[in-house]
């Protein structure tokens, strides 16, 4: 299938984050999930058993080119983007489509649950906070850096995380002490 006869909406949410990884330019499957970990994984994950089958997906439908770069000993494949392959991700990024919203939470999941359980409702919301902490604090040590650019979409996605990492933190906070009232 061509990229005339494909549409945004076909992406898969891993073809999203390597093609969008591509456009900062040439990588390895590995660079990719690196790039992914320090960046878009704080709401957008991707592991390698998703990055390299779309990497072979997108070069047999013409959207990347790889080739040979070895380092060393080691055998190395560098991805691009293709014309095809940028037509799609600005078809993509510029698409009024609603985008997908999806909340992979566990902490969320066991306090939906908790009533099935014997664990205190107080203990999952007071191991929520604390992750959201660790979040908050592994985000505010980027944001001086990333500061540097404020207008740049990973500052502007970085000022959304940590708005959002305090709004459950606050939450949290709250639950707790509307959860200690009643258990007290």
């Amino acid at each position: 299938m061509t990229v005339e006869h494909r549409t945004s909406s076909e992406l898969s949410a891993t073809g999203k984050v390597v093609l969008g990884m591509l456009a900062f330019g040439k990588h390895t499957g590995y660079e990719i999930k690196q790039f992914v970990d320090k960046s878009t994984r704080h709401f957008w994950a991707a592991s390698y058993g998703q990055i390299y089958p779309e990497l072979r997906r997108f070069t047999v439908q013409g959207l990347v080119r790889s080739r040979s770069e070895p380092s060393g000993r080691r055998a190395r494949t560098v991805f691009e983007l293709t014309e095809d392959g940028e037509r799609l991700l600005t078809s993509w990024l510029e698409s009024t489509e609603a985008p997908l919203i999806e909340l992979r939470h566990e902490g969320m999941l066991k306090l939906f649950f908790s009533d099935a359980g014997t664990a205190a409702k107080l203990d999952h919301v007071r191991a929520i906070r604390a992750g959201h902490e660790r979040k908050l604090e592994a985000l505010l040590a980027v944001e001086p850096q990333a500061r540097q650019a404020p207008d740049s979409g990973p500052y502007l996605t970085l000022s959304l995380g940590l708005r959002f990492n305090q709004c459950i933190v606050d939450w949290c906070l709250a639950t707790e002490r509307r959860l200690a009232g009643e258990e007290g």
